[in-house]
């Protein structure tokens, strides 16, 4: 009877490590599989961008295509400089960093630095609110909001401008800034803040000599993230901006970026096939480059600055 029990026992335990043994073997199976979708879905986007402009620069050269400063694709006589979308896109990138990035980063500081705990967890919940706002919603606020008051303090700015769609996109990526460095700061050791009060530093300097530095790697890739996200906004800048694709260099004319080019030629009157509608991949491949070099430079100044405790 006794040997019957130890043998049951034995055999209840043997099927118990069998079926943790098949289950550790199914949950990696499971996550490999989500993560070859990813990486497959990764692939099938460039392979189509890839695939489309092809047949774009097939009839148009990419040496043309790279350097000309007209982009009139819909016009009667065309032309296919993109450089135009380009420098419209790289404008409203730079308003918005110069709104964004100092922003970001002096509210990062306060909520590592200064903020009483009762006061970050009401103001990091509030702040990060902005980033669910519908950018729609962004791009009727700049255009009914921040352009008139731009048309009062400078009136030569035009309804659609650059100047106001910059600032709200860099009010747009302000809380991606902020959270993702705060992040970063909050993981600096204590231990290096209790050294600097040690040796007399102030709060200020602790903050900006010993904690920013610390957390560069991180509060660069935040830095990059939200450039990336000003670099592909759509509907703040199709709503503000305008849609107007030249070569200028004042912010407070209309201008035309690359996803805003890309949202009005897919509209559905354009014909499919045709030079017209390759645009689209064309300059879908040109903001997937700029964005792909972006992340990259970001990755390698990550990997550069770390710092490990």
């Amino acid at each position: 009877m006794a040997d019957t029990e130890l043998t049951t026992g034995i055999s209840k335990q043997l099927k118990r490590k069998k079926t943790w043994f098949s289950s550790d073997n199914l949950m990696p199976t499971i996550l490999s599989v989500f993560a070859l979708i990813s990486i497959l879905t990764t692939i099938g986007i460039v392979a189509i961008l890839v695939f489309e402009s092809i047949g774009f620069f097939r009839e148009i050269p990419f040496l043309d295509f790279l350097t000309g400063t007209k982009w009139t694709p819909l016009f009667a006589d065309p032309e296919f400089g993109v450089l135009p979308l380009i420098t419209g896109t790289m404008m409203i990138t730079l308003i918005g960093s110069v709104v964004a990035l100092p922003l970001g980063l002096g509210s990062a500081i306060y909520l590592s630095e200064y903020a009483p705990d009762r006061v970050r967890a009401v103001l990091k919940p509030v702040l990060e609110i902005l980033a669910g706002i519908p950018t729609i919603v962004y791009g009727f606020f700049a255009l009914t909001f921040v352009t008139p008051i731009l048309k009062w303090l400078m009136p030569q700015t035009e309804v659609f401008n650059a100047l106001s769609a910059g600032i709200v996109v860099g009010i747009m990526i302000i809380p991606m800034i902020s959270s993702l460095s705060e992040d970063a700061m909050v993981a600096v050791p204590r231990s290096l803040r209790a050294a600097a009060y040690a040796l007399g530093s102030t709060k200020l300097e602790v903050a900006i000599k010993i904690v920013v530095p610390a957390a560069f790697s991180g509060i660069v890739s935040s830095f990059v993230l939200g450039l990336s996200r000003a670099v592909g906004e759509t509907m703040i800048v199709t709503l503000a901006a305008g849609n107007l694709a030249h070569m200028s260099y004042n912010p407070l004319e209309s201008i035309q970026t690359l996803t805003a080019y890309i949202v009005s030629v897919s509209s559905g009157d354009t014909q499919h096939g045709t030079v017209e509608y390759l645009t689209i991949y064309a300059v879908g491949i040109t903001l997937f480059v700029i964005t792909l070099i972006m992340n990259i430079l970001a990755s390698y100044i990550s990997r550069k600055f770390r710092e490990e405790y």
